[in-house]
């Protein structure tokens, strides 16, 4: 044994599966496992990792840090459940006071989150000019009128670019109600426009308790096999961020599985830009990388049927994967899958459902060594690769979907079901099948850079400044979630001119990002072997 702590740990967690890798130095795959996911989640993460350290036996001692990208957020919103009560505070009267917070929600996520709501004096015009001043008193008088209070969600009129209110009322809910209640303020998590920002911050507020446990799941798990290693979260614009951050911002995990395939896809087939097609099991997520990251939405993006302006990566889901059901008679998928339980349900593992998995099997275009399809009437075999037809159907037209009209990008399939995605898709140059391809989102979460994003809005003749301001607020943010101080960089600046002002304004949004402190700068990638189709 040697002192060397040279290997990382991805952990993904997907409706079907849960993905995890070992990557060497040098970004190389030399463990890998799929694992079922399991109905509480935590179960698939512990057996993955389980499975992986067992394949590094002696060399386990090697791991120094571990990744997970997990849908427990997601899972929560849409099933409403484990939720944390919280006490939402508008800044903004008399000026918002036409649509109150939660406008919108559905009824049962209103009922499973809020404590109560209430829209206050402040907020600032886009200016800086404040509209009112807060009233402590009256803080602390809502706060006092509201029963089982779990966490705190403020919000505030332009906050983003003047947070000092959000701040000032941070402290006085502190002060009140106890350092121990987590508060959420809106100009860490959204972007400018004031109904989507506090619809994420809320979000984020209810998070806090499945936050708190699924981090102590992964620190248990990490306990349990002994491993002296980091541990950091996978944010849905592609990034880590560190336990610490991830408790308290847990909606930045919303959409994390996606930006990792991503990520992973650039990793493994070497490009830089691309169209990506991860296919699993229950769904087909498209993504588009830009200069090695994902192509993120400019559009207000819905979470549990809540409508919010966080970044979120431009993907376009479709309802075809491994575990597609089809219906024989009518030959085409049906809008529903059997999960993690293609193993036992399939046709192909002696289970009665058609699935995707059985029809490319069908077809010749899969083969899974030790299993066959039991015997298939001529009409049932002629259903399933009608289905399959149709499957080929919707994915082309989500590839050009996705391409935005801009021809001959590349197309790099990734995920357990990509034998679903056709060689020959029109309106690609090229279809790459890299080495690996299986687990690529959990290689995206093993090689994320730590990261942070900043906004700032300013006249357009103090342009540089606000780029300046918001390229260090961005950097301190990616401190924070874990990259290193010295080696961290914007990646990335966008400027969006602001509409209705008095003299001409824009909005800077810098993403800046960096290799993890604990490790340093990181090495280049490794690309695994593929095959490529034209």
């Amino acid at each position: 044994m040697t002192g060397v702590r040279d290997l990382s740990v991805g952990i993904d967690v997907g409706g079907t599966n849960t993905d995890a890798v070992v990557l060497d130095a040098d970004r190389r795959v030399i463990a890998w496992t799929k694992q079922p996911t399991t109905a509480d989640v935590t179960g698939g993460i512990r057996a993955s990792l389980v499975a992986v350290l067992a394949e590094l036996g002696d060399d386990r001692h090697r791991v120094s840090r571990i990744m997970l990208g997990t849908t427990h957020a997601t899972n929560a919103i849409v099933r409403r459940r484990d939720l944390s009560r919280v006490a939402v505070l508008r800044f903004g009267a008399p000026a918002s006071t036409a649509y109150p917070p939660l406008v919108g929600w559905p009824q049962t996520l209103r009922e499973a989150a809020l404590a109560g709501s209430a829209i206050l004096a402040g907020g600032h015009l886009v200016d800086g000019y404040p509209i009112a001043r807060l009233d402590p008193d009256a803080i602390r008088r809502h706060l006092d009128g509201l029963d089982g209070i779990e966490a705190v969600a403020i919000s505030s009129i332009f906050s983003p670019s003047f947070p000092e209110q959000e701040l000032e009322a941070e402290a006085i809910v502190h002060a009140h109600l106890g350092v121990d209640v987590p508060v959420s303020l809106s100009h860490d998590i959204g972007e400018l426009g004031l109904l989507e920002r506090e619809n994420a911050t809320v979000l984020n507020a209810s998070l806090h308790g499945v936050a708190r446990d699924v981090t102590r799941a992964l620190l248990t798990a990490v306990d349990e096999e002994g491993l002296d290693a980091e541990t950091y979260f996978a944010q849905n614009d592609g990034t880590l961020m560190a336990v610490e951050y991830a408790a308290r911002y847990p909606v930045l995990t919303i959409g994390s599985g996606p930006a990792n395939s991503i990520r992973g896809a650039a990793a493994l087939s070497g490009l830089e830009g691309a169209i990506v097609v991860d296919v699993g099991g229950t769904t087909s997520d498209l993504g588009v990388l830009v200069d090695g990251f994902p192509r993120e939405s400019t559009m207000p993006r819905e979470i549990g049927g809540v409508r919010t302006n966080f970044r979120m990566p431009d993907v376009l889901s479709i309802g075809i994967g491994g575990g597609t059901i089809v219906d024989p008679v009518a030959g085409e998928p049906i809008a529903d899958s059997v999960g993690y339980r293609l193993g036992t349900e399939a046709l192909l593992f002696g289970g009665s459902t058609a699935t995707l998995t059985d029809a490319a099997v069908a077809a010749g275009e899969l083969e899974i060594p030790g299993r066959s399809l039991p015997p298939l009437d001529p009409a049932t075999r002629r259903g399933l690769l009608a289905a399959l037809d149709v499957a080929h159907e919707r994915i082309e037209a989500a590839v050009e979907r996705m391409s935005l009209g801009r021809g001959g990008l590349p197309l790099v399939v990734v995920g357990g079901g990509g034998f679903l995605v056709p060689d020959d898709l029109p309106g690609v140059s090229a279809v790459h099948r890299p080495g690996q391809a299986g687990v690529a989102n959990a290689v995206g979460a093993a090689i994320a850079l730590a990261g942070g994003r900043a906004d700032q809005l300013a006249d357009l003749a103090d342009r540089g400044a606000a780029i300046e301001a918001a390229s260090a607020a961005a950097i301190d943010k990616a401190i924070q979630a874990g990259a290193d101080p010295l080696h961290v960089d914007v990646v990335d600046v966008q400027e969006t001119p602001v509409s209705y002002t008095t003299k001409p304004a824009l909005r800077v949004s810098v993403k800046a990002a960096g290799p993890l402190a604990s490790i340093g700068r990181a090495p280049s990638l490794h690309h695994q072997p593929e095959r490529e189709t034209s």
